[in-house]
């Protein structure tokens, strides 16, 4: 680095910003601050006020109280366009780009050049592009349509979209979310020059690893509060993750106690789906988390759709308890004890524009409505156990699903099938996308219900918790199961090379 972001002084400055919403103080009296050359990371639960504030900076506030500096100047950031005048540049989570037009028009939007007043100038468009695209490391033709990229390519033009621009501080929300392990490398790559260029970047991120291996500075916030600013080199994760949550962390990843499984509960010989995977042979212990590692599209989800009957077996045969298990349908796995925790919550899992109550009690109906009688009394007690054991919050059962946070969203959807006390739950991706606290909660949950002597299986793309919580894991790879590795055999660096097809 040229110089350190102290030399290079304050690109921002936030003092004492208070913004408000009918009926709640969203931030209260926040000070933040970031310098040029810094990578800046902003952390906190959902609901603690990252993004109120982030919008505050992007100009989507004209009623909010304090003071902002922009390098050293006070700035009044009114509307987006105000705030991209004096230099705030925002890649968003979910981007911004038009993907039927092509990289040039999205990345020169409203600033496509011209010659003689009405022609688009194609060489000074083109050239304009490229420069964009080789910030972030990209040789694609400026022609090329966007729809046609991939979600790490589509990444970056948004990022190379911002950074035309010239910003000087860039904030960037969850941008690893979409990311394989190796394209957040890259991706890590470019902050890293992009922060040795200069630019102040505020970084918002719920993967706690990768802040530790990105971030300069860190800023914890709760409740709309700032609970502290550091220096990344003087906290620990388990001290990070407290800040957040405001309760003792311990065991987030730290080392489990050793469950002893029980007999086979699911069992599964020779199963194969044409063109998604092949005789795969498995068994899925009572009292035990079987964990299902491998890279994007190696066929994890494509088998636990198939094991309860959402997705037709082409040949193989499963048993549950030891009786021949093949259910016709979701709802006859369900009526079994087999039930999938989807990866996709808004399409898939709830229904948004139902209450908690409807989609939590939603597994329950059978049981609910003897005779086609329904009687939501009947749950009462089972949903009020669940809000408190999974923090769901608010803790009104009546309030629209939609109405909640991400976090408490996956939180209801993990009720709706803890409801059923299955026999086994496959859980796909159960926190991607949540905060530290409601991981936190969601993994309290699944390791008790495995203690009380469930089956579950854990397909999960995030290294850190397919180590932390599973007892085994079977890694997949291009739709084949190439390896099984036993507890003591576990770590991120094992599971990345075994899925990587590595020995």
């Amino acid at each position: 680095r040229v110089a350190e972001p102290s030399q290079l002084g304050l690109a921002l400055e936030m003092r004492a910003v208070r913004k408000s919403f009918p009926g709640t103080v969203a931030i209260d009296g926040v000070d933040f601050s970031v310098y040029a050359g810094e990578v800046h990371a902003l952390l906190g639960e959902n609901g603690a006020g990252k993004s109120t504030l982030m919008k505050m900076l992007a100009g989507c506030f004209s009623d909010y109280h304090g003071e902002i500096l922009i390098s050293g100047q006070p700035v009044r950031l009114h509307s987006p366009a105000a705030a991209a005048r004096h230099g705030v540049g925002m890649v968003y989570q979910e981007l911004s780009l038009a993907r039927p037009i092509s990289i040039a028009e999205n990345i020169l939007a409203g600033r496509l050049p011209v010659k003689h007043g009405v022609v688009v100038d194609r060489a000074r468009r083109d050239a304009l592009t490229r420069a964009a695209l080789q910030r972030v490391g990209l040789e694609l033709h400026p022609a090329t349509p966007v729809e046609t990229l991939s979600q790490h390519e589509a990444q970056l033009v948004e990022i190379a979209k911002v950074l035309q621009r010239r910003p000087c501080i860039l904030v960037m929300d969850e941008p690893t979310s979409s990311l394989s392990r190796t394209e957040i490398d890259r991706l890590f790559e470019i902050v890293a020059r992009l922060r040795e260029q200069g630019l102040a970047i505020v970084y918002v991120s719920h993967h706690i690893p990768e802040i530790f291996r990105i971030a300069d500075r860190i800023t914890v916030l709760r409740d709309g509060k700032r609970v502290a600013t550091r220096a990344i080199s003087e906290v620990t994760q388990t001290q990070l993750i407290e800040m957040m949550v405001g309760h003792d962390a311990t065991g987030l990843y730290g080392e489990k106690p050793h469950r002893t499984p029980g007999q086979p509960r699911l069992r599964g010989q020779g199963l194969t789906r044409y063109g998604f995977f092949h005789d795969i042979s498995f068994e899925a212990r009572t009292g035990e988390i079987l964990g299902l590692g491998g890279l994007s599209g190696a066929g994890r989800s494509e088998l636990a759709r198939s094991i309860v009957g959402a997705d037709p077996l082409d040949a193989g045969g499963l048993e549950l308890d030891g009786r021949p298990f093949r259910p016709r349908h979701l709802s006859d796995a369900i009526a079994k004890g087999v039930v999938y925790l989807t990866e996709d919550r808004k399409t898939e899992g709830l229904a948004l524009r139902l209450t908690v109550r409807e989609n939590a009690l939603a597994a329950l109906l059978p049981r609910l409505a003897p005779g086609g009688w329904y009687r939501p009394a009947r749950g009462a007690a089972t949903l009020r156990r669940l809000m408190d054991e999974l923090r769901v919050h608010p803790a009104d059962p009546a309030i629209l699903t939609r109405n909640l946070s991400g976090g408490n969203q996956q939180k209801v959807l993990l009720a709706k099938w803890l409801a059923v006390e299955p026999r086994v739950l496959i859980l796909d991706e159960p926190t991607r996308g949540v905060d530290v606290g409601a991981k936190l909660t969601i993994h309290k949950a699944v390791e008790a219900l495995a203690d009380r002597g469930h089956a579950v299986i854990l397909i999960s793309s995030d290294l850190p918790e397919l180590v932390t919580l599973s007892d085994r894991v079977m890694i997949m790879r291009q739709g084949h199961i190439i390896r099984e590795m036993a507890k003591r055999e576990l770590s991120e660096d094992a599971v990345l090379l075994a899925a990587n097809g590595g020995g």
